[in-house]
Protein backbone atom coordinates (compact mmCIF):
# COMPACT_ATOMS: atom_id res chain seq x y z
CA UNK A 1 0.00 0.00 0.00
CA UNK A 2 1.11 3.66 -0.66
CA UNK A 3 1.88 6.38 1.33
CA UNK A 4 -0.27 8.87 0.03
CA UNK A 5 -3.22 6.82 -0.87
CA UNK A 6 -6.24 6.39 1.35
CA UNK A 7 -8.20 3.58 1.84
CA UNK A 8 -11.75 4.28 1.87
CA UNK A 9 -14.25 2.26 3.90
CA UNK A 10 -17.19 3.84 2.00
CA UNK A 11 -18.45 1.87 -0.84
CA UNK A 12 -18.77 4.35 -3.38
CA UNK A 13 -22.65 5.58 -3.63
CA UNK A 14 -24.55 6.53 -7.23
CA UNK A 15 -25.50 10.34 -7.67
CA UNK A 16 -29.12 8.99 -7.30
CA UNK A 17 -28.65 7.20 -3.42
CA UNK A 18 -26.40 10.40 -2.63
CA UNK A 19 -29.18 12.81 -3.41
CA UNK A 20 -32.35 10.18 -1.80
CA UNK A 21 -29.98 9.87 1.26
CA UNK A 22 -29.46 13.84 1.70
CA UNK A 23 -33.35 14.27 0.75
CA UNK A 24 -34.51 11.83 3.70
CA UNK A 25 -32.03 13.54 6.02
CA UNK A 26 -33.16 17.07 5.39
CA UNK A 27 -36.75 16.45 5.61
CA UNK A 28 -36.23 14.96 9.09
CA UNK A 29 -34.23 18.00 10.29
CA UNK A 30 -37.43 20.31 8.52
CA UNK A 31 -39.89 17.38 10.85
CA UNK A 32 -38.05 18.45 14.02
CA UNK A 33 -37.82 22.42 13.53
CA UNK A 34 -41.15 22.40 12.80
CA UNK A 35 -41.94 20.16 16.13
CA UNK A 36 -40.09 22.35 18.07
CA UNK A 37 -41.55 25.71 16.69
CA UNK A 38 -45.15 24.44 17.06
CA UNK A 39 -44.60 23.21 20.51
CA UNK A 40 -42.51 26.65 21.12
CA UNK A 41 -45.17 28.33 20.22
CA UNK A 42 -48.04 26.98 22.37
CA UNK A 43 -45.89 27.25 25.29
CA UNK A 44 -44.69 30.91 24.97
CA UNK A 45 -47.67 32.66 23.25
CA UNK A 46 -50.72 32.76 25.09
CA UNK A 47 -52.91 34.74 23.02
CA UNK A 48 -56.96 35.69 24.27
CA UNK A 49 -59.02 36.54 20.85
CA UNK A 50 -61.57 39.09 21.99
CA UNK A 51 -64.95 38.65 20.24
CA UNK A 52 -66.76 42.27 19.80
CA UNK A 53 -70.74 41.89 19.16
Amino acid sequence: MDKNTIPRKKVNQTREERLKIALKSNMAKRKAQAAARTSNLANTKNIDFKLED
